[in-house]
Formats: C-alpha cells, structure tokens, sequence
C-alpha cells in the first residue's frame, strides 16, 4: 500500500473514532435512550407500524394526534435532532442506527404553518415526537409532514408500541377522528397541481360566497330546478333513505360563454352553508379521484368541476391511454348511492360531452342549458349591475333591446365601461355615457371584443 494512503487511512480512522467519542460524551439526551426510557423496554427491538396520509391531511392528524396525546397529563412532545439524515430515514432506520452512532439527539420539534379556514392558521406539528400513555401503555408515535423535494410524498404517523394491538387501535381512531373533526368538513375548498405532480399539492380554502336569487337572472324557474336537484336532494336525504332512494346526483350546465354557469354554481354555494365544496378546474381535474374521496368522507358533498369540454379528448390531463373524462365518470361511479354527493359539471361545448355521458347513463341525471339571456333579463341584468348608479328606467330598456346576443359578462362590462367614461370625463355616471357605451361595443369595429365576452358577435341590427 502506498505510504501516503496508509497515513491518510489512519488519520481518518483516528478523527472518527475522536468525533464518535465526542458524540458519546454529549449530554444531549438521545433518541433511543428516550424511547427505551418511555416505553420500558429497548425500543429498537419493537416493530413500528406505520400510516401513511394524504398530504392535505396534515392539519386534521395533528389536531387529533394533540387531543389523544393530551388525555395524558404527562404527555411529552419533543423534536429529533441529527441534520437532514432524520428527514431521509424511516423511524426503524433511525433506531437501528441509534445503537451503534449515536447521532439522533432529543430537541425542539419542527413546526409548520397550515390554513384551517379561508381566514384562520394553525401551528402544525412538522417533524415531531409525541410520547404518551395509550389505554395505559406507554406510546412513541413519529409524526412527519410531507416532504417532495426529499421524495417523502405523503404525511406519516409511525407507531412503537409494547403491544401491536395497542399501535393499530391508536390509528384506527386516529382515521375516526380525523373524518369526524376534519378542518375540511362544511368547507369550500379548491384543489390545485404543483410542480411535484397531481397528488402531491395543496388544497386552498375559498370564502363562501354570499348570493342571494335576486342576483342570479335566469329564465323563470330555471334556478329553482338546478337548486332543488343539488341542493333541495340533500335536504331530503333521510327521507329518501328509508325509502330505498339514492342520494347521489349529477348536474350538467352547459351553455355558451359568459351565460352565467360559474355564477349559478356561486350562488349553489352560497346556499349550501355546512356542505363541504371540492373545485376543480383546469390541471386539477386531474384530481378527481382524490376530490371524490374527499367529498365521500366529508358529506354532504359539492364536487364541482368546471370546464368539462377540456378533458374530453385530451389525454395530457391524466395520467394513462384515455381521457380524463373517463376518469371523471369512474370516480362517480365508484361512489356508492347512498353518499349523499352531488357532481356539479359545466361545459361551454356540451356536444363533445354527450356522446360519453349518454354512454354511462345515470351518472347525470340533470342537463341545464343556461343560454343567451333574452330582452327581459338583459333588463334584468343591466339593473342589477348598475346597482347605485343612476341610469333612467328608459336607458335601460334602449340599452337591452339594442344589445341582443349578449351575455351577462357583457351586460356587466357595458356598465363598467359606462363608469369608466364617466369618470375619464369628470362627470357621475348617465343615460349618455350608457347610450356611448352601448353604441362602442355594439359596433361592427368590436364583433371580436362582443365574442370574447361570450357574445354571438352580431352587431346593432342583430333581432331576438
């Protein structure tokens, strides 16, 4: 052997043999010997018995885990020490470890910020260890948030136990409680997709809505008949019940751009106070598996899903050789008819959606088509945007009756645009600056601006 490679293999066998005397004579109390001390006997010859949980999920197991772990007045919490090898590990690792390099000291546990409502926060527990009496036997129980960029895709509660009996009891109720108490449950919540993929993402909580009918213009009785389908079902699921009915529903709005279908889903929401909302759209359709899951466990359940027409034909949104629309129809299949869960769906190109809902029938059992408002409820339209301003009965009906082929978005923006010129000329808002309006848009020069607001695109001839 090379003389400067045996000095160097020395050396180095000595500094670690020094660094592993240092680590030996730390005061710091130690994993393994925490454990051992706890649970009366050497901890690494137990079996942990491990849960793995949605990431999601996180908020709902830390507020039980403190509940459970609470029924203990001696109950410890304490963090695990030893650099960002106690990330890479799993709880047996880390014990095993422990018996030769004694290198996973006790510290401060690690904590996160998580929403449990559009308004409100809770210091999450991240990375800690709770050590408490369990039915009077002592328990260890890890508990990890999720972590992508360390490949660790899911939260995770690891179990040491005298007994196995014991460990799987504790996460039999852990589940329990956490579909009981869960932060979601009555909730609005939107799914989203991250870089990590779409399993692996967060879910953002929205405000409930506050609508009431008188600000949704329909044709006449349409409201009533999508509220009392989604809405009026659920109100009447005991009854159904005993009479052998199913409570799961599928509603279809379809209708051009701008008609208002994302508008009638507000005011669904709005008046389904202590129903939980799952939203989806775009890339988190892709989700829908999991948004299903979600509205089983948490019923009474919104599943909305907007802009149907994108996954039919296109395969980028899932994850295999078919549609994501075949997805959509599993996931509504998979749930059993008593879950009292009503899928919302809208499309601005119902055709491409007939053909695969005709083809699995029952699955909607409701198509709404919410189209191109008509003279009455352009009046209706303009009056409820133009709330505050002082247009006259007569400017309103001239600017109605010459706007035909015209959508709510476009109702809503020609009163914008009303104020805007108001303002730029220094003046409050009037019957001209609203005529003015009605004639820029209503223009041939503004057929492409007509159509963007889901409009037909006719110009100022154009009849009912």
């Amino acid at each position: 052997m090379d003389e400067n490679l045996g000095k160097f293999i020395e050396d180095f066998a000595t500094l670690t043999r020094l660094a592993q005397s240092g680590m030996d004579q730390s005061d710091a109390e130690q994993l393994l010997q925490a454990l051992t001390g706890h649970l009366g006997v050497p901890a690494h010859e137990l079996s942990v018995v491990a849960e793995e949980i949605p990431p999601h999920r996180l908020v709902d197991v830390d507020i039980v885990m403190e509940r459970l772990a609470g029924r203990d007045p001696d109950y410890r919490l304490v963090g695990i020490g030893g650099g960002d090898q106690r990330h890479h590990m799993s709880f047996s690792d880390m014990l095993q470890q422990s018996r030769s390099y004694p290198r996973f000291p006790i510290a401060q546990p690690d904590y996160t910020n998580l929403a449990t409502g559009p308004d409100s926060q809770r210091q999450a527990v991240a990375l800690g260890l709770w050590l408490f009496d369990y039915g009077g036997s002592p328990v260890a129980v890890l508990q990890r948030e999720a972590k992508m960029e360390r490949h660790r895709q899911t939260v995770s509660l690891e179990v040491l136990a005298t007994r196995p009996a014991v460990a799987s009891g504790l996460l039999a109720e852990v589940r329990r409680d956490m579909e009981r108490q869960s932060v979601f449950k009555g909730q609005i919540v939107a799914l989203a997709v991250s870089d990590y993929g779409p399993n692996i993402s967060g879910v953002t909580f929205i405000r409930r809505p506050e609508l009431a009918s008188s600000d949704v213009v329909l044709p006449a009785g349409l409201l009533d008949k999508v509220e009392g389908h989604t809405l009026g079902i659920a109100r009447q699921s005991a009854i159904l019940a005993a009479h052998g009915q199913h409570l799961k529903r599928g509603l279809l709005l379809y209708g051009p751009p701008g008609t208002g279908k994302t508008h009638t889903v507000r005011y669904l929401l709005s008046q389904s106070e202590g129903t939980t909302a799952v939203l989806l759209s775009g890339g988190s359709l892709a989700r829908i598996a999991e948004a299903a899951k979600m509205a089983r466990a948490l019923a009474p359940s919104i599943v909305v899903l907007e802009d149907c027409d994108l996954i039919t034909e296109d395969r980028s949104f899932g994850h295999g050789p078919r549609p994501l629309l075949f997805e959509v129809l599993d996931a509504m299949d998979g749930l059993d008819n008593d879950a009292d869960v009503a899928f919302v769906l809208t499309t601005n190109r119902v055709e491409l959606l007939e053909r695969a809902l005709s083809q699995r029938p029952g699955r909607v059992d409701l198509a709404v088509e919410i189209p191109l408002p008509s003279k009455h409820e352009r009046v209706e339209l303009l009056k409820l945007y133009s709330s505050g301003l002082r247009f006259s009965p007569s400017a309103i009906e001239g600017a109605a009756a010459h706007t035909a082929g015209t959508t709510a978005s476009f109702a809503k923006e020609l009163i914008r645009r009303s104020v805007v010129a108001a303002a730029v000329a220094g003046q409050a808002p009037g019957d001209s600056h609203l005529g003015d309006a009605v004639g820029q848009l209503m223009a041939d020069s503004e057929a492409l601006t007509r159509s963007l607001l889901g409009s037909d695109g006719r110009g100022p001839l154009a009849k009912e």
